[in-house]
Protein backbone atom coordinates (compact mmCIF):
# COMPACT_ATOMS: atom_id res chain seq x y z
CA UNK A 1 0.00 0.00 0.00
CA UNK A 2 1.32 3.16 -0.51
CA UNK A 3 0.25 6.47 0.92
CA UNK A 4 0.01 10.45 0.34
CA UNK A 5 0.60 10.58 4.43
CA UNK A 6 3.24 7.13 5.16
CA UNK A 7 2.24 7.23 9.12
CA UNK A 8 -1.13 7.55 8.62
CA UNK A 9 -4.22 4.18 8.82
CA UNK A 10 -6.09 3.67 5.09
CA UNK A 11 -9.62 3.85 5.43
CA UNK A 12 -11.70 1.86 3.01
CA UNK A 13 -14.22 4.58 2.51
CA UNK A 14 -14.50 7.28 -0.04
CA UNK A 15 -14.50 11.05 0.45
CA UNK A 16 -17.06 13.31 -0.70
CA UNK A 17 -16.06 15.58 -3.68
CA UNK A 18 -16.25 18.60 -1.60
CA UNK A 19 -14.66 16.89 1.47
CA UNK A 20 -11.86 15.01 -1.06
CA UNK A 21 -10.84 18.74 -2.92
CA UNK A 22 -10.58 20.37 0.83
CA UNK A 23 -8.73 17.46 2.57
CA UNK A 24 -6.12 17.81 -0.13
CA UNK A 25 -5.89 21.35 -0.78
CA UNK A 26 -6.52 23.05 2.28
CA UNK A 27 -3.19 22.79 4.90
CA UNK A 28 -3.87 22.81 8.44
CA UNK A 29 -3.74 26.38 10.46
CA UNK A 30 -0.56 27.68 13.04
CA UNK A 31 -1.58 25.55 16.13
CA UNK A 32 -4.25 23.08 14.48
CA UNK A 33 -4.00 19.35 14.16
CA UNK A 34 -3.04 18.43 10.90
CA UNK A 35 -6.06 17.04 8.79
CA UNK A 36 -5.87 13.34 7.89
CA UNK A 37 -4.59 13.16 5.00
CA UNK A 38 -5.79 11.41 2.03
CA UNK A 39 -4.24 8.32 -0.27
CA UNK A 40 -4.44 5.31 -2.85
CA UNK A 41 -5.86 2.15 -1.52
CA UNK A 42 -4.44 -0.66 -3.50
CA UNK A 43 -7.44 -3.48 -3.69
CA UNK A 44 -6.54 -7.00 -4.73
CA UNK A 45 -7.44 -7.37 -8.39
CA UNK A 46 -6.14 -11.25 -8.91
CA UNK A 47 -4.24 -10.66 -12.07
CA UNK A 48 -0.69 -9.11 -12.69
CA UNK A 49 -2.42 -7.02 -16.16
CA UNK A 50 -1.32 -3.48 -16.72
CA UNK A 51 -3.90 -1.68 -16.77
CA UNK A 52 -3.76 1.28 -18.46
CA UNK A 53 -7.55 1.61 -19.50
CA UNK A 54 -9.79 2.97 -16.50
CA UNK A 55 -13.52 4.36 -16.35
CA UNK A 56 -14.97 5.44 -12.75
CA UNK A 57 -18.46 5.75 -12.90
CA UNK A 58 -19.80 5.76 -9.13
CA UNK A 59 -18.13 5.59 -5.98
CA UNK A 60 -19.52 1.94 -6.79
CA UNK A 61 -18.76 1.17 -9.90
CA UNK A 62 -15.84 1.45 -12.20
CA UNK A 63 -13.91 -0.56 -14.88
CA UNK A 64 -10.38 -1.10 -15.56
CA UNK A 65 -8.92 -2.84 -19.35
CA UNK A 66 -5.50 -3.61 -19.43
CA UNK A 67 -3.08 -6.48 -21.25
CA UNK A 68 -3.66 -9.99 -21.96
CA UNK A 69 -7.49 -8.82 -22.65
CA UNK A 70 -8.28 -8.36 -19.66
CA UNK A 71 -11.07 -6.40 -17.90
CA UNK A 72 -12.18 -5.76 -14.67
CA UNK A 73 -15.10 -4.56 -13.02
CA UNK A 74 -16.07 -3.39 -9.87
CA UNK A 75 -19.76 -2.81 -8.20
CA UNK A 76 -18.23 -2.32 -4.71
CA UNK A 77 -16.21 0.43 -4.17
CA UNK A 78 -13.27 -1.25 -4.72
CA UNK A 79 -13.54 -4.23 -2.49
CA UNK A 80 -14.12 -6.88 -4.70
CA UNK A 81 -12.78 -6.78 -8.48
CA UNK A 82 -14.84 -9.19 -11.29
CA UNK A 83 -12.82 -10.83 -14.26
CA UNK A 84 -15.51 -9.71 -17.08
CA UNK A 85 -12.74 -10.42 -20.46
CA UNK A 86 -14.15 -11.01 -23.63
CA UNK A 87 -13.58 -14.56 -24.86
CA UNK A 88 -10.78 -15.04 -26.70
CA UNK A 89 -8.92 -11.95 -26.03
CA UNK A 90 -5.66 -13.05 -24.57
CA UNK A 91 -3.97 -11.75 -27.02
CA UNK A 92 -5.03 -8.39 -27.15
CA UNK A 93 -3.67 -4.37 -25.74
CA UNK A 94 -7.09 -3.23 -24.18
CA UNK A 95 -5.94 0.18 -23.77
CA UNK A 96 -9.34 1.82 -23.49
CA UNK A 97 -12.53 1.88 -21.56
CA UNK A 98 -15.67 4.17 -21.55
CA UNK A 99 -18.59 3.25 -19.04
CA UNK A 100 -22.03 4.34 -19.02
CA UNK A 101 -23.09 2.01 -16.01
CA UNK A 102 -22.41 -1.15 -14.40
CA UNK A 103 -23.95 -3.02 -17.48
CA UNK A 104 -23.02 -1.06 -20.20
CA UNK A 105 -19.16 -0.45 -21.15
CA UNK A 106 -17.26 -0.15 -24.60
CA UNK A 107 -13.69 -1.21 -24.63
CA UNK A 108 -10.37 -0.51 -27.13
CA UNK A 109 -8.02 -2.84 -28.64
CA UNK A 110 -5.03 -1.14 -29.74
CA UNK A 111 -2.83 -1.97 -32.45
CA UNK A 112 -1.59 -1.96 -36.10
CA UNK A 113 -4.23 -3.40 -38.81
CA UNK A 114 -6.57 -6.18 -37.03
CA UNK A 115 -5.05 -5.71 -33.47
CA UNK A 116 -7.10 -2.73 -33.09
CA UNK A 117 -10.83 -4.03 -32.07
CA UNK A 118 -13.56 -2.23 -29.95
CA UNK A 119 -15.70 -4.74 -27.81
CA UNK A 120 -18.92 -3.50 -26.47
CA UNK A 121 -21.20 -5.13 -23.45
CA UNK A 122 -24.75 -4.53 -21.85
CA UNK A 123 -25.11 -7.35 -19.46
CA UNK A 124 -21.91 -6.00 -17.28
CA UNK A 125 -19.20 -7.98 -18.84
CA UNK A 126 -21.54 -11.36 -19.04
CA UNK A 127 -20.81 -11.24 -22.90
CA UNK A 128 -19.45 -8.80 -25.56
CA UNK A 129 -20.05 -7.98 -28.97
CA UNK A 130 -17.04 -6.73 -31.59
CA UNK A 131 -18.88 -4.22 -32.75
CA UNK A 132 -15.74 -2.65 -34.52
CA UNK A 133 -12.71 -4.30 -36.56
CA UNK A 134 -9.96 -2.33 -38.13
CA UNK A 135 -8.61 -3.78 -41.49
CA UNK A 136 -6.78 -1.33 -42.77
CA UNK A 137 -2.93 -2.40 -41.91
CA UNK A 138 -1.79 1.34 -42.23
CA UNK A 139 -4.05 2.19 -39.03
CA UNK A 140 -3.31 2.15 -35.73
CA UNK A 141 -6.25 3.05 -32.77
CA UNK A 142 -5.29 4.87 -29.37
CA UNK A 143 -8.02 5.84 -27.27
CA UNK A 144 -11.67 6.57 -27.58
CA UNK A 145 -14.11 9.14 -26.12
CA UNK A 146 -17.64 9.29 -25.50
CA UNK A 147 -19.65 12.81 -25.74
CA UNK A 148 -22.59 10.76 -23.87
CA UNK A 149 -24.25 7.41 -23.97
CA UNK A 150 -24.61 7.05 -27.83
CA UNK A 151 -21.78 9.65 -29.25
CA UNK A 152 -18.34 8.54 -29.21
CA UNK A 153 -15.35 8.96 -31.31
CA UNK A 154 -12.09 6.83 -31.61
CA UNK A 155 -8.81 7.94 -33.24
CA UNK A 156 -5.68 6.40 -34.72
CA UNK A 157 -2.36 7.41 -35.70
CA UNK A 158 -2.12 9.18 -38.97
CA UNK A 159 -2.95 7.71 -42.11
CA UNK A 160 -1.99 9.47 -45.30
CA UNK A 161 -0.69 12.09 -43.12
CA UNK A 162 -3.89 13.15 -41.15
CA UNK A 163 -5.23 11.41 -37.63
CA UNK A 164 -8.01 9.10 -38.30
CA UNK A 165 -11.25 9.38 -36.95
CA UNK A 166 -13.83 6.60 -36.18
CA UNK A 167 -17.49 7.80 -35.23
CA UNK A 168 -20.51 6.17 -33.25
CA UNK A 169 -24.00 7.30 -32.89
CA UNK A 170 -25.59 4.38 -31.18
CA UNK A 171 -23.45 3.98 -28.23
CA UNK A 172 -20.56 1.93 -29.85
CA UNK A 173 -22.65 -0.81 -31.53
CA UNK A 174 -21.50 0.26 -35.41
CA UNK A 175 -18.88 2.52 -36.47
CA UNK A 176 -17.40 4.55 -39.32
CA UNK A 177 -14.62 6.73 -40.74
CA UNK A 178 -14.94 10.25 -40.74
CA UNK A 179 -13.97 12.03 -43.68
CA UNK A 180 -10.44 13.80 -43.11
CA UNK A 181 -10.96 17.06 -45.08
CA UNK A 182 -11.51 19.08 -41.69
CA UNK A 183 -8.23 17.53 -40.21
CA UNK A 184 -4.94 19.18 -39.94
CA UNK A 185 -2.10 17.86 -41.30
CA UNK A 186 -0.17 15.32 -39.32
CA UNK A 187 3.87 16.67 -38.54
CA UNK A 188 6.58 14.08 -39.62
CA UNK A 189 7.35 11.28 -36.91
CA UNK A 190 3.53 12.67 -34.54
CA UNK A 191 1.05 9.61 -33.37
CA UNK A 192 -0.70 9.56 -30.21
CA UNK A 193 -0.31 7.62 -27.45
CA UNK A 194 -2.12 4.77 -26.16
CA UNK A 195 -0.60 5.47 -22.22
CA UNK A 196 -3.99 5.82 -20.46
CA UNK A 197 -6.57 6.23 -22.45
CA UNK A 198 -6.69 10.03 -22.30
CA UNK A 199 -4.77 11.11 -25.85
CA UNK A 200 -8.75 11.68 -27.15
CA UNK A 201 -11.03 13.63 -24.24
CA UNK A 202 -14.58 15.27 -24.80
CA UNK A 203 -16.15 17.54 -22.92
CA UNK A 204 -20.13 18.83 -23.04
CA UNK A 205 -21.87 17.51 -26.17
CA UNK A 206 -19.29 18.63 -28.82
CA UNK A 207 -16.35 19.27 -27.66
CA UNK A 208 -13.24 16.79 -27.90
CA UNK A 209 -9.50 17.35 -27.61
CA UNK A 210 -6.54 15.37 -29.26
CA UNK A 211 -2.84 14.88 -27.97
CA UNK A 212 0.45 14.43 -29.95
CA UNK A 213 3.47 13.82 -29.25
CA UNK A 214 6.73 12.46 -31.09
CA UNK A 215 6.96 15.16 -33.88
CA UNK A 216 8.94 18.28 -33.81
CA UNK A 217 6.21 19.85 -31.36
CA UNK A 218 3.62 18.21 -28.77
CA UNK A 219 0.33 19.61 -30.14
CA UNK A 220 -3.25 19.52 -28.97
CA UNK A 221 -5.58 19.13 -31.64
CA UNK A 222 -9.51 20.91 -30.79
CA UNK A 223 -12.68 20.39 -32.35
CA UNK A 224 -16.40 21.78 -31.58
CA UNK A 225 -18.34 19.43 -34.00
CA UNK A 226 -17.92 16.15 -32.75
CA UNK A 227 -14.64 15.51 -34.75
CA UNK A 228 -15.66 17.14 -38.13
CA UNK A 229 -13.34 19.61 -38.24
CA UNK A 230 -10.39 20.38 -35.87
CA UNK A 231 -7.70 23.38 -35.41
CA UNK A 232 -4.64 22.76 -33.65
CA UNK A 233 -2.41 24.53 -31.28
CA UNK A 234 0.98 24.04 -29.64
CA UNK A 235 1.62 23.05 -26.15
CA UNK A 236 4.56 23.58 -24.07
CA UNK A 237 5.83 19.50 -23.68
CA UNK A 238 9.02 18.91 -25.08
CA UNK A 239 8.69 16.57 -28.13
CA UNK A 240 11.07 15.83 -30.93
CA UNK A 241 11.56 12.18 -29.96
CA UNK A 242 9.12 9.28 -30.34
CA UNK A 243 9.31 9.40 -26.84
CA UNK A 244 8.23 12.69 -25.48
CA UNK A 245 5.30 14.70 -26.50
CA UNK A 246 1.45 15.08 -24.72
CA UNK A 247 0.43 11.64 -23.26
CA UNK A 248 -3.35 12.56 -21.30
CA UNK A 249 -5.27 15.39 -21.54
CA UNK A 250 -8.35 16.61 -18.96
CA UNK A 251 -10.95 19.02 -19.38
CA UNK A 252 -13.10 20.12 -16.60
CA UNK A 253 -15.35 22.41 -19.06
CA UNK A 254 -14.74 23.64 -22.14
CA UNK A 255 -12.31 26.17 -21.39
CA UNK A 256 -10.39 24.97 -18.62
CA UNK A 257 -7.89 21.96 -19.63
CA UNK A 258 -4.65 20.30 -18.28
CA UNK A 259 -1.65 18.37 -20.20
CA UNK A 260 0.53 16.49 -19.07
CA UNK A 261 3.56 14.50 -20.78
CA UNK A 262 7.01 14.14 -20.93
CA UNK A 263 9.64 11.44 -21.98
CA UNK A 264 8.21 8.01 -20.81
CA UNK A 265 11.97 6.45 -20.55
CA UNK A 266 12.52 5.89 -17.27
CA UNK A 267 16.21 7.44 -17.94
CA UNK A 268 15.12 10.67 -19.25
CA UNK A 269 14.27 13.59 -17.63
CA UNK A 270 10.85 15.12 -18.07
CA UNK A 271 11.45 18.90 -17.00
CA UNK A 272 8.15 20.59 -18.45
CA UNK A 273 5.86 18.18 -17.82
CA UNK A 274 2.66 19.75 -17.82
CA UNK A 275 0.96 22.58 -19.02
CA UNK A 276 -2.13 24.43 -18.85
CA UNK A 277 -5.12 26.44 -21.31
CA UNK A 278 -7.70 28.35 -20.38
CA UNK A 279 -9.34 29.12 -23.35
CA UNK A 280 -10.10 25.53 -24.85
CA UNK A 281 -6.48 24.89 -26.04
CA UNK A 282 -5.97 28.02 -28.51
CA UNK A 283 -2.88 28.58 -26.75
CA UNK A 284 -1.12 26.72 -23.62
CA UNK A 285 0.83 27.93 -20.81
CA UNK A 286 3.88 25.79 -19.20
CA UNK A 287 3.08 24.89 -15.81
CA UNK A 288 5.36 27.33 -13.30
CA UNK A 289 6.39 24.02 -11.01
CA UNK A 290 5.56 21.27 -13.02
CA UNK A 291 5.59 17.45 -12.05
CA UNK A 292 9.33 16.22 -11.11
CA UNK A 293 8.68 13.59 -14.07
CA UNK A 294 7.17 11.79 -16.91
CA UNK A 295 2.84 11.48 -16.05
CA UNK A 296 0.53 9.66 -18.37
CA UNK A 297 -2.30 10.23 -17.04
CA UNK A 298 -4.50 13.30 -15.03
CA UNK A 299 -7.73 14.28 -13.68
CA UNK A 300 -9.82 16.73 -12.21
CA UNK A 301 -10.97 16.35 -8.67
CA UNK A 302 -15.02 16.38 -8.34
CA UNK A 303 -16.29 19.49 -6.90
CA UNK A 304 -12.63 20.82 -6.31
CA UNK A 305 -12.43 23.58 -9.20
CA UNK A 306 -9.22 24.03 -9.63
CA UNK A 307 -7.63 20.52 -8.02
CA UNK A 308 -6.59 17.91 -10.11
CA UNK A 309 -4.37 14.49 -9.92
CA UNK A 310 -1.72 13.89 -12.54
CA UNK A 311 -0.56 10.03 -12.39
CA UNK A 312 2.72 7.87 -13.43
CA UNK A 313 5.33 5.56 -13.11
CA UNK A 314 7.15 7.66 -10.43
CA UNK A 315 4.12 8.72 -8.43
CA UNK A 316 1.30 10.94 -8.25
CA UNK A 317 1.14 14.76 -8.04
CA UNK A 318 -1.28 17.17 -6.84
CA UNK A 319 -2.57 21.10 -8.05
CA UNK A 320 -4.53 23.06 -6.54
CA UNK A 321 -4.65 26.36 -8.62
CA UNK A 322 -5.62 24.53 -11.85
CA UNK A 323 -2.28 23.10 -13.31
CA UNK A 324 0.16 25.93 -12.85
CA UNK A 325 2.09 24.35 -9.67
CA UNK A 326 1.91 20.42 -9.22
CA UNK A 327 3.47 18.86 -5.86
CA UNK A 328 4.17 15.27 -5.55
CA UNK A 329 2.08 13.47 -2.95
CA UNK A 330 2.41 9.68 -3.60
CA UNK A 331 5.63 7.88 -4.91
CA UNK A 332 3.52 4.95 -6.16
CA UNK A 333 3.36 3.46 -10.11
CA UNK A 334 0.03 4.48 -11.75
CA UNK A 335 -0.64 4.63 -15.45
CA UNK A 336 -4.02 6.52 -15.28
CA UNK A 337 -6.70 8.10 -12.76
CA UNK A 338 -10.54 9.19 -13.08
CA UNK A 339 -12.93 10.62 -10.72
CA UNK A 340 -16.18 10.62 -10.47
CA UNK A 341 -18.96 13.17 -9.76
CA UNK A 342 -19.96 11.82 -7.11
CA UNK A 343 -16.63 12.08 -5.38
CA UNK A 344 -14.46 9.32 -6.04
CA UNK A 345 -11.33 8.54 -7.69
CA UNK A 346 -9.42 5.29 -9.31
CA UNK A 347 -6.05 5.07 -10.57
CA UNK A 348 -4.63 1.80 -12.01
CA UNK A 349 -1.49 0.83 -13.42
CA UNK A 350 1.02 -2.34 -14.10
CA UNK A 351 1.21 -5.82 -11.84
CA UNK A 352 -2.79 -5.10 -11.41
CA UNK A 353 -2.31 -1.92 -9.37
CA UNK A 354 -5.82 -0.54 -9.44
CA UNK A 355 -6.54 1.58 -6.05
CA UNK A 356 -9.26 4.45 -4.40
CA UNK A 357 -8.30 7.39 -3.07
CA UNK A 358 -9.58 7.40 0.52
CA UNK A 359 -9.20 9.24 3.84
CA UNK A 360 -6.28 8.21 6.49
Amino acid sequence: MTSMGKTRRMLSVGLSGAALAMALAVPAQAGEAPAAAPGWQLAPTGTDARFRGLAAVSRNTAWAAGSKGTVLRTTDGGRSWRNVSPPGAAELQFRDVEAFDARRAVVLAIGEGEASRVFRTEDGGASWTESFRNTDPRAFYDCMTFFDHRHGLAMSDPVDGKYRILSTHDGGRSWRVLPDEGMPAALPGEAGFAASGQCLVSSGPRDVWLATGGGATARVLHSADRGLTWTVAESTIPAGDPARGVFALAFRDRTHGIAVGGDYRADQASPRAAAVTEDGGRSWRQAATPPPAYRSGVAWLPYGGSAALAVGPTGTDLTTDGGRTWRTVDTGSYDTVDCTRDGACWASGEQGRIARLTRG
